[in-house]
């Protein structure tokens, strides 16, 4: 089995070699991102400059605005978050762009929304050209919706984050694109702690187990803890284009011991219990894997957390794995101490240095860049540069933006239609119903 097994003694060692021998910086100037190209900012946000009108530090020559927030639907009641989480809009047909569609994290038992409201998840959507702003689809039952993607067939794929999580194929109507025509559970295509998700040119659905796979671990079919156990990366091959209720699911498993190297899909898995069956075949786990975004053939995999020493703490503040589709091999393409900055204390502390800490939300730039925002505080927006040397690793990697709302963490970041307008949410305001969808446009 090639599952991951991580001795903190080498993975230490691994890190410590990487920090001595390379100098972290942020690059002079950000990559080359066309019609959203920019001067990188100094630093994060100091959360002492909070506005709630203008929440995001960002570089000259760019704006801000809110494209809805709670005001609009105020879904779980008057000062309970509506936890706006991940974005999507409808990217082909003949109103193409036109729709935001978002999902709301809300988790059952936990918010005192569900006993305010009795209401579960819910999927709202957007009307870009009119602002009205409506939910589109809810279930009491619907727990942690996160991940949300529009697929090439034309219908919306979302997902729960939780363990053995659901995932579900909307269909909209053809006259009315702000209503729901169907909804329908693909339990073939894996029970999950599902995040990110991701469709490849031949209809192939990837996914991640949103699961601290290493120190956490999960009960073998015996009830015995096994460890580590999920957090992995999957593949979902369907037996006929665009039909996700046939098909057969695999799991990444790598060679390598810190999950990089030449990796094979192991399988097929019992998708009905994903995280043990896509262990138990070999599948590599990592510690919270959380967002999936394939650009020129190769998947980037946000890893928020890294691996743990002997006292449990994390030897480096997350990763982004480059997944080479074609050469099947798995690479860092972004590690924090080797090509971008290691985050130390907070801004306006006297030691503060910007960097990075719990990557977790992936998106795709107008000219074809990688973009990523932290789930921490304070949360701050990247951009990778290619990796033009090949050596498997980002080249530059730039501060574009950063929260000063104390209290909350961007999500969502995503490009419509619009190269000029990138969306992201902000979810756990310290503003009573403060949670909003902003849009960022280049001036």
């Amino acid at each position: 089995m090639s599952i991951m097994k991580i001795k903190s003694t080498e993975m230490l060692l691994i890190a410590t070699v990487a920090l001595a021998t390379a100098t972290p910086v942020i690059a002079d100037k950000g990559p080359n991102t066309g019609v959203f190209g920019f001067e990188p900012i100094d630093e994060s946000a100091n959360s002492a400059d909070w506005d709630d009108t203008a929440p995001w530090k960002l570089p000259e020559g760019f704006s801000q605005k809110v494209v809805s927030d709670e005001t609009a639907l105020n879904i779980y009641g008057e000062g309970h978050d509506d936890w706006h989480d991940m974005n999507t809009v409808n990217e082909t047909g003949k109103m193409a762009g036109r729709y935001l569609y978002r999902t709301h994290e809300v988790r059952l038992g936990s918010n005192a929304a569900d006993v305010v409201n009795e209401k579960g998840g819910v999927v709202s959507v957007v009307d870009l050209k009119t602002g009205e702003t409506k939910e589109i689809a809810n279930e009491q039952d619907w727990t942690a919706l996160d991940g949300i993607r529009w697929t090439p067939w034309g219908t919306i794929l979302f997902a729960e984050e939780a363990t053995n999580g659901r995932l579900f194929e909307m269909t909209l109507d053809k006259k009315d694109l702000m209503k729901a025509a169907s909804i329908e559970v693909r339990p073939q295509v894996g029970l999950l702690g599902h995040e990110g998700i991701e469709i490849d040119a031949k209809g192939a659905v990837y996914m991640v187990d949103e699961h601290r796979g290493i120190s956490s671990g999960c009960l073998d079919s015996n009830g015995e803890q096994l460890n580590p156990c999920g957090g992995g990366v999957y593949k979902f091959v369907p037996d006929t284009y665009g039909d996700l209720t046939a098909g057969e699911l695999f799991v990444m498993s790598v060679d390598g011991e810190d999950g990089t190297g030449n990796f094979h899909w192991a399988g097929p898995i019992n998708p009905l219990n994903g995280r043990l069956a896509g262990t138990e075949a070999g599948g590599t786990s990592y510690q919270r894997p959380e967002d999936l975004e394939i650009i020129d053939n190769t998947l980037y995999v946000a890893v928020t957390e890294g691996p743990r020493d002997e006292e449990g703490k994390e030897i480096f503040e997350g990763r982004v794995l480059a997944v080479d589709l074609d050469a099947m091999v798995v690479t860092n393409f972004i590690m924090p101490g080797v090509n971008v900055p290691v985050e130390i204390g907070k801004p306006g502390d006297d030691d503060h240095q910007s960097g990075w800490d719990s990557v977790d939300n992936l998106a795709t730039s107008p000219d074809g860049k990688l973009i990523i925002i932290e789930d921490n505080k304070p949360s701050d927006i990247w951009f990778a540069g290619k990796d033009h040397d090949k050596d498997g690793m980002a080249d530059s990697v730039s501060l574009f933006g950063s929260l000063t709302d104390p209290g909350a963490e961007g999500t969502g970041i995503y490009f419509g239609k619009d190269p000029k307008t990138m969306f992201v949410n902000i979810q756990h305001s310290a503003n009573e119903d403060g949670d909003a969808t902003w849009a960022i446009t280049k001036d």
